[in-house]
């Protein structure tokens, strides 16, 4: 198991009772090591810097207990952002019709980049996306590497709306 799997076993059920959803887990670097934690408030409402700094006490001390990671690492936790990544099924359910990007894994149709609108997915197994040119293509959903919504200004106003956070 790798180190975001290990981590994201240990923090899901106190971030759970602590009223959050974890979006990811990102342990990057090469010299010096960065353990990222992205979360959102279950409730809806937008994060706080003091949400993040109790999920960083809580998570601190159980990875300080746990010791998931050899090695120094710095923590950092943070919200999902207004152009946040979409990481889980229901992400795209919930961001349905906005645009969005998505890196596949292996190169699907000949290219691996597609940018479109989230039309919908379908329990976990395909992206559906609509592409600018208007084609429809299916995404397997483990064929993902990562994807985010695009800031453009129908997000900002979204966001501004208080409709995401």
């Amino acid at each position: 198991m790798d180190v975001e799997n290990r981590v994201s076993a240990l923090i899901v059920p106190p971030l759970d009772a602590m009223g959050y959803d974890l979006v990811r887990v990102a342990f990057q670097g090469r010299l010096r090591h960065t353990l990222q934690i992205m979360a959102e408030r279950r409730d809806g409402q937008a994060m706080t810097v003091d949400d993040c700094a109790e999920i960083s006490r809580a998570v601190s001390a159980l990875l300080d207990a746990e010791d998931p990671i050899s090695g120094a690492y710095d923590l950092e936790v943070s919200s999902p952002g207004i152009d946040r990544p979409l990481t889980r099924p229901q992400d795209y359910e919930r961001f349905a019709g906005l645009e969005a990007k998505i890196e596949t894994v292996h190169p699907l149709e000949g290219q691996k980049r597609f940018r479109g609108r989230i039309f919908s997915q379908d329990e976990g197994q395909t992206v559906r996306l609509v592409l600018e040119s208007g084609e429809d293509i299916r995404i397997p959903f483990a064929e993902i590497r990562q994807a985010k919504l695009i800031l453009n200004d129908e997000l900002i106003a979204l966001a501004t709306n208080s409709q995401i956070n």
